[in-house]
């Protein structure tokens, strides 16, 4: 099963991780009644935390995000000029009329269901990776990467 991340998914308590703030807290109690040193319980605890946090690519970071699912063909800066970019002949996402050819509702039906050209993957689809509102937070990066005039 894959996981999916979710903007805000601790601070919010909905999506995959509704039911982990109480489960967390159940489970520090249990360690906090552990016959074990201070120190050792402060230890498992950091473990446990950090493990709920990396699922959701740092609860909600956008750029974590990009530089995860995007950046490998779309580049850390949007350009397209990676290697895997290049070979598909990726747009220039910083170009004001690369930005002006597609509305939010395109960028974001793209990333969900990907894009194909002539029966060719041109991206894969993200629906099942990432959730409606890390796709909405990926759009706005996107248009973030257009300079301002």
């Amino acid at each position: 099963m894959e996981q999916r991340s979710t903007a805000g998914s601790l601070r919010g308590g909905h999506g995959r991780c509704s039911g982990l703030q109480s489960s967390m807290q159940l489970l520090s109690k249990g360690i906090m009644k552990m016959k074990a040193k201070p120190s050792l319980k402060a230890i498992v605890i950091v473990f446990v935390l950090g493990g709920a946090l990396c699922g959701s690519a740092a609860a909600g970071d956008v750029t974590g995000i990009w530089n995860l699912n995007c950046a490998a063909c779309h580049g850390k800066d949007g350009k397209g000029q990676t290697m895997m970019g290049r070979k598909l002949g990726i747009k220039d996402l910083t170009d004001g009329t690369v930005q002006a050819s597609f509305t939010d509702d395109q960028a974001s039906k793209a990333i969900k269901e990907g894009v194909t050209d002539n029966g060719q993957t041109k991206m894969k689809a993200f629906a099942e990776k990432i959730s409606d509102d890390d796709i909405k937070a990926l759009v706005a990066h996107v248009r973030s990467l257009k300079p301002a005039p």
